[in-house]
């Protein structure tokens, strides 16, 4: 068993793949010029996702973030490599409690910041327990 292949992540993509890999029918005999140009679907984990194996999807419960557009029922896409900076949405375990927020660091203070008018920041001290488990790159959400 080689341990690349054991400790790989599930999914490897489609980039390899190419167009003369994809089978085309043709009743006719005759190709369409636009076959020559054909290229092949689009991959939502190529395009959304950076990198997979720090990559998880939450289903967002709540509205503390409708004014970042992050509803509930939304499913976002969060990526524990991305360093949490000063701005970025993060996804944050303080005190047990599991937040959706934008976060706000500033010298040596850090606040969660809701974006509702609703809730109020949240101010972290030195004695609070408070992870960030990611920072947040896409929302899903459906239409209609």
């Amino acid at each position: 068993m080689e341990v690349e292949k054991f400790f790989a992540a599930g999914y490897g993509g489609s980039k390899r793949f190419t167009q003369q890999d994809v089978p085309t029918a043709n009743a006719t005999g005759f190709t369409a010029a636009a076959d020559d140009y054909m290229e092949r679907g689009i991959d939502l984990n190529e395009q959304l996702i950076k990198n997979k194996p720090a990559t998880y999807f939450m289903r967002v419960t709540g509205n503390s973030m409708t004014g970042a557009s992050i509803h509930d029922g939304d499913i976002v896409i969060v990526d524990r490599s991305i360093k949490p900076t000063n701005g970025k949405i993060v996804i944050a375990v303080i005190n047990g409690e599991m937040l959706i927020r934008r976060l706000e660091k500033t010298m040596n203070k850090i606040r969660l910041i809701p974006e509702t008018p609703k809730l109020s920041p949240i101010d972290v001290s030195e004695f609070d327990d408070c992870k960030i488990w990611g920072v947040v790159t896409y929302i899903i959400r459906p239409l209609g």
